[in-house]
């Protein structure tokens, strides 16, 4: 019987996070976690230029040394 609760109430909360999303896009507000690496891609390129390894770009610019690989990842073509 409790599953039944624990369910209803997850339904009614995953309601008002979409509810809470769809506004925000409304009003042109962001949502979502907030870029953190994705704002450095220029300056991790020109510290590996410079020669630092990507464990180097990492800990000098506070990020992770996976996002530091993912963004100085060549694009692919679709």
């Amino acid at each position: 019987m409790l599953a039944v609760f624990a369910e209803f109430e997850r339904e009614i909360l995953r309601d008002r996070v979409k509810a809470g999303i769809a506004q925000a896009r409304k009003e042109r507000r962001p949502h979502g976690r907030p870029k953190t690496a994705g704002k450095l891609p220029g300056e991790m390129q020109q510290l590996k230029k410079d020669g630092l390894s990507n464990r180097q770009i990492a800990q000098k610019l506070n990020v992770s040394r996976t996002s530091v690989i993912r963004l100085l990842r060549p694009k692919r073509k679709a």
